[in-house]
């Protein structure tokens, strides 16, 4: 991963959003619960925050500009993104084999398997340790709202065991997308914002907007 650098910003671990849409559990789209209660507002996100668990904003190391989050519940981790999508496709149907696909050349295997947000890839990625190689796994998930997409990433005890996975999987479908009225191509990553900051300009999109497994960001931490 590289070297990290991280800031802490307080946020009351205690207030927890409880709105609901009429419709049935979430990720919701912000038309459908306006009101930012008591999630954090990282801008294309709004998250819930949970007793004990750790929000991570990740920057690009080029840009310097937050490109996803982690959400870690002691041994678990939940990265998520946010991207543009269009209005009457399914971009997760569209991504996800190439996902696989992204997995498989970097040596590791990837199985499609059904799971609690529909179709899911179950990742299996070599890696280095102290004690030799080894394998990690990682769990896939992809959830499309209007005109955007989440895709979700659980790690550590939360890819394999549903038990240890249920928090951040109740967190997911707690949260808000702010996709914003203009016009964007899909795949397109939605802007994330640091509490209190403004929005920086937008650029035109990158010719990786999908990241697909990609490493080595900074971590600005969030409490």
């Amino acid at each position: 991963m590289g070297l990290f650098s991280r800031r802490r910003i307080e946020e009351p671990e205690e207030e927890v959003a409880e709105e609901a849409a009429a419709t049935g559990p979430g990720p919701f789209d912000v038309a459908d619960v306006p009101e930012l209660g008591g999630r954090i507002d990282l801008g294309a996100l709004r998250i819930p925050p949970r007793p004990g668990m750790q929000v991570r904003v990740e920057l690009d190391r080029a840009t310097r500009k937050p490109v996803s989050l982690t959400l870690t519940d002691g041994a678990s981790a939940l990265q998520l993104q946010a991207y543009a999508a269009p209005r009457s496709s399914s971009l997760w149907d569209e991504i996800r084999p190439e996902l696989a696909r992204s997995v498989t050349d970097r040596s590791g295997t990837c199985d499609e398997v059904p799971g609690v947000f529909g179709r899911e890839l179950l990742a299996r990625m070599p890696v280095t340790t102290q004690g030799g190689t080894g394998l990690r796994a990682v769990r896939f998930v992809g959830i499309d709202g209007p005109r955007w997409m989440i895709r979700g990433a659980f790690s550590g005890k939360a890819a394999l065991d549903t038990e240890a996975a249920a928090p951040l999987e109740e967190v997911l479908r707690d949260v808000v997308v702010v996709r914003g009225p203009h016009a964007r191509p899909p795949r397109e990553v939605l802007v994330l914002t640091l509490p209190g900051t403004t929005p920086a300009p937008e650029e035109a999109p990158s010719d990786d907007p999908l990241g697909i497994l990609r490493r080595g960001p900074e971590i600005t931490e969030i409490r």
